[in-house]
C-alpha cells in the first residue's frame, strides 16, 4: 500500500476543464488539460494516477519537454484526438486545433496544465450542440460561456453532455443540480480521495463501539462542511501548499494515536474538528476546478457535500462488514487488525507529508 501510494498526489489525475462558446455558425472550445497524458496515450478513465500505467515512462519523457517540444508532440497527436473528440450539431463537425499554450517545464514531479483552443464551423446557424468526450480521456468539466442560464456539466470519459443551447437555458434547476452533484462528490471520496479515505479509516479503527464512531464522524462532517461552504463561496482561501501537507499530517496523527490509545479523549474530538476544517478546504479546492453553476450554487454545493458524506459512510460500511462485524469483539482484534492497519496508514500519511512539503506534491 505504501509503495502504491508514494506519488499519488504528484501524478494524480484531475478532470480536464472545457469552456464552450457558441456564436452563430462558430464554436470554440478552450480545454485546460494535462497534454502529456494525452500524447502518451494514457487511459485516464481507468486510472487514479499516471504511475499505474505501462506508458508511465513515455509520460515522464513528455513532462520533461520544454513548451516548444511538447507543443510539437501534441500537434502530431492532434489528428488522433480530432477523430475521437466529437462535437455534434446534430451531425459531427470538423474540428480544428487553433492553438496550444504550454507552460514552462518547471518541476517535473508536478503535473502542468496546458490549454488548447479548438474551433469548428457549421453550415448553418447553431441552435444546440452535444460534446462527446472519449472514453480514455478521463473526466471533463464543460462550462458554457457568455449566455444567460449557461450549461455546466461534469462527464466521465465515454460520456456526452446534454444538448447545450446557443442561446443558453440549459442550466439545471435546483433539484436537478442537487442530484447531479451527489455522484460528483461521491467520486471524490471513492475512488479519488485516498487521503480522505485513510483519515476516515483512522477514525474508524479507534472506535470499538458505535457511539464513539458516530461522534467522531459527526464532528468531522460538521467541520469540513463549514470550510467547504466558506471556501466555495470565496470567504476563505488557503494555499494547497499549506492545506495538503496538513491533511497528510492529520492522517498520521489519528493513525499513530490509534496505536497508543484505546479510548476516545475529548481533546481528540477538538483535533478532529480542526482536521475536518482542513479537509473541507481540500474539498473546496476541488470545487474550485469545477466552477459550480452560479444560478444553482447552493443546491450543487449541498449535493456535492452529500456525495462526500455518502462516500465516507460507504468506506466505513465496507470496512465494518469486512472485519468489524466478524472480529471486533475478539481479544486479538486490536493487536492483529487495528495496530497493523494504523501503522500502515501512518506510513502512507507520513510519506505524503514529506512529499508535499519537500516536493510540492
Amino acid at each position: 500500500m505504501l509503495f502504491g501510494c508514494q506519488v499519488v498526489l504528484a501524478h494524480e489525475i484531475s478532470p480536464s476543464v472545457a469552456d464552450l462558446q457558441i456564436d452563430d455558425k462558430n464554436i470554440t472550445l478552450n480545454i485546460e488539460l494535462n497534454a502529456e497524458s494525452f500524447v502518451a496515450r494514457i487511459d485516464l478513465q481507468s486510472l487514479d494516477n499516471t504511475d499505474n500505467t505501462e506508458n508511465a515512462n513515455d509520460y515522464d519523457l513528455y513532462r520533461a519537454m520544454d513548451p516548444a517540444q511538447l507543443e510539437q508532440a501534441f500537434r502530431m497527436y492532434w489528428p488522433e484526438m480530432s477523430r475521437k473528440l466529437q462535437i455534434k450539431a446534430p451531425d459531427a463537425l470538423t474540428l480544428e486545433l487553433i492553438s496550444i499554450t504550454v507552460p514552462p517545464t518547471g518541476n517535473t514531479d508536478l503535473p502542468r496544465k496546458s490549454e488548447i483552443n479548438i474551433g469548428a464551423n457549421a453550415a448553418t446557424d447553431l441552435s444546440a450542440v452535444i460534446v462527446s468526450w472519449p472514453a480514455d480521456y478521463g473526466a471533463l468539466i464543460v462550462r458554457q460561456q457568455r449566455v444567460d442560464s449557461p450549461y455546466t456539466g461534469y462527464i466521465e470519459g465515454g460520456g456526452s453532455t446534454e444538448p447545450i443551447y446557443a442561446s443558453g437555458g440549459a442550466e439545471r434547476n435546483a433539484w436537478q443540480s442537487f442530484l447531479y452533484y451527489i455522484p460528483v462528490g461521491f467520486a471524490h471520496i471513492i475512488p479519488k480521495g485516498l487521503d480522505h479515505i485513510l483519515f476516515v479509516l483512522g477514525l474508524y479503527f479507534l472506535a470499538t463501539a458505535f457511539k464513539p464512531l458516530v461522534l467522531q464522524i459527526s464532528v468531522f462532517t460538521l467541520a469540513h462542511t463549514i470550510t467547504l461552504i466558506m471556501g466555495a463561496l470565496g470567504w476563505v482561501s488557503v494555499s494547497a501548499a499549506v492545506v495538503e501537507p496538513l491533511i497528510a499530517a492529520s492522517i498520521v496523527f489519528v493513525a499513530v494515536e490509534n496505536i497508543f490509545t484505546h479510548t476516545l479523549h475529548k481533546w481528540r474530538l477538538l483535533l478532529i474538528f480542526f482536521f475536518g476544517l482542513l479537509h473541507g478546504l481540500g474539498f473546496a479546492g476541488v470545487l474550485g476546478e469545477f466552477g459550480l453553476p452560479t444560478g444553482q450554487f447552493v443546491p450543487a454545493l449541498l449535493g456535492f457535500n452529500v456525495g462526500v458524506e455518502v462516500g465516507q459512510l460507504a468506506v466505513i460500511a465496507v470496512v465494518f462488514f469486512a472485519v468489524g462485524v466478524w472480529f471486533r469483539e475478539r481479544d486479538w482484534y486490536r493487536r492483529v487488525v487495528v495496530v497493523p492497519a494504523s501503522f500502515v496508514i501512518a506510513l502512507v500519511g507520513g510519506w505524503w507529508f514529506f512529499e508535499r512539503v519537500f516536493f510540492g506534491g
